[in-house]
């Protein structure tokens, strides 16, 4: 059901998309997390190891394709704020040509250089091919990934976010299944949870499409389809910087990972459980994000700068409330957390699991910051600062614990300090960025702040 953002109360409606949104992100995330648990529960820590190991380099392909589709939901949600409903439908399609090309190369080129990345990566040996299969199998099905993505992308642009809860609750639930099924049935390891992971995502793209057809909006007129030079470039505009930037971020967690791997299994173990929860911590503070990035992009598109301004001044209020209570949670629970994912034999990666939720748990709010900030840009057309972002992270990411590992000796610490460092420097350069362009903007127009 398409939703017009640009009459109404901002927080009403940015909580009436954002919780549906919330919801569905939080059952995306459990295609891994359920992963790490059948994995670490049903054949043990070097098969959890193995599959984390890939984190890194799964970001770096897959944070492209979120990348690009984010940025092609842009124009999309400005179409649809001006009332352009022949644009949307030009954007979609044009949207679409776009995916089948990238999908098509994004899978060559990872497969081509999978065993070449996890060799970079420092992957340890005793679980390198366990590795290396997992994440061929997951590069194999990057083009029912494309699919969903680009499908989800254009329902969130047009404010539809509870078709895409049911369609991740539907999807959660067979991955689940044949999590179980594939790993601890058919006893297929690592390869098992992938391909579950695979037909998931496919299952969610079919039913994203089924949602598409029945709009009336998305009942396409005679030259809707039809390929458009300007309308691809203007797409690739907004698309590539976003997918840079989430790929250069995804080489600081590269880097990280590399420093990791050389800790030993057991510590690449700690890291993942640990992850896997700060990748589940952090949806409210994304998802708060990405619905204002809806709301920013129509009333952009219908030229409301005060519903932006009051949008985002609720957003960021939403955020810091929100973020504190997880973060405490983070810290008074990190123990119990990891203890999910493995047996309790494993107390060695429990106690190695907790510095780096303790840190992430203190400065969790800085994250929420950085996604209201980043979306905001991103939503008003500006995505080569968020881009630079993506690359000041990397540069604090490579430093800060290159230093605190190399110099100062402090071992997984450095791992901890250098994520949320990361955090805090590029949050203060979107933060500036934000209102320094707000302004511009406002003196263009004529509208005053």
């Amino acid at each position: 059901m398409v939703k017009d953002m640009t009459k109404g109360e901002p927080v009403r409606l940015l909580l009436a998309f954002a919780v549906p949104l919330m919801v569905a992100n939080v059952f995306q995330q459990l295609y891994s997390v359920v992963d790490a648990v059948v994995l670490g529960r049903g054949v043990g820590v070097q098969a959890l190891a193995a599959a984390g190991s890939t984190g890194s380099v799964h970001f770096l392909v897959f944070g492209f394709i979120t990348g690009l589709t984010h940025g092609y939901s842009i124009l999309i949600a400005q179409r649809f704020g001006a009332g352009d409903e022949a644009g949307v439908r030009r954007a979609v399609a044009n949207s679409a040509y776009l995916a089948v090309i990238s999908s098509a190369v994004i899978t060559a080129l990872s497969l081509l250089f999978s065993r070449a990345l996890m060799a970079l990566m420092q992957t340890p040996a005793d679980i390198f091919e366990d590795a290396l299969l997992y994440i061929r199998v997951i590069f194999i099905g990057i083009f029912a990934t494309v699919f969903y993505n680009v499908l989800a992308s254009v329902l969130r642009a047009l404010g539809d976010s509870v078709s895409p809860l049911v369609i991740i609750l539907i999807s959660s639930v067979v991955n689940v299944g044949l999590d179980v099924l594939f790993v601890m049935v058919f006893r297929w390891g690592v390869a098992g949870a992938a391909w579950a992971t695979v037909l998931a995502q496919l299952l969610s793209g079919l039913m994203c499409l089924f949602v598409l057809c029945r709009m009336e909006l998305m009942r396409f007129q005679k030259g809707d389809a039809r390929p458009d030079a300007e309308m691809l470039g203007a797409l690739l505009r907004l698309g590539v910087p976003v997918g840079v930037m989430n790929s250069v971020t995804a080489v600081g967690g590269m880097i990280l990972q590399g420093v990791v791997n050389g800790f030993g299994s057991a510590t690449v173990a700690a890291y993942t459980a640990g992850a896997k929860i700060l990748a589940l911590a952090e949806q409210p503070g994304n998802i708060i994000g990405m619905a204002l990035g809806t709301y920013v992009g129509q009333n952009l598109g219908a030229s409301r700068l005060d519903r932006i301004r009051s949008g985002v001044r609720r957003a960021i209020a939403m955020s810091l409330l929100i973020n504190a209570v997880l973060g405490a949670a983070l810290v008074l629970f990190g123990r119990e957390l990891v203890a999910l994912f493995v047996s309790g034999a494993e107390q060695a990666v429990i106690e190695a699991s907790y510095p780096y939720l303790f840190t992430i748990g203190v400065l969790l709010w800085v994250l929420g910051l950085l996604f209201v900030y980043r979306f905001s840009l991103q939503s008003m057309g500006d995505t080569v600062i968020p881009m630079f972002s993506g690359a000041l992270e990397l540069v604090l990411r490579i430093s800060v614990v290159l230093l605190l590992a190399r110099v100062f000796a402090l071992g997984f610490w450095s791992i901890c300090i250098a994520e949320v460092s990361a955090w805090a420097g590029a949050a203060a350069l979107l933060c500036a960025a934000y209102y320094i362009r707000m302004a511009r903007i406002s003196k263009v127009s004529g509208q005053k702040g």
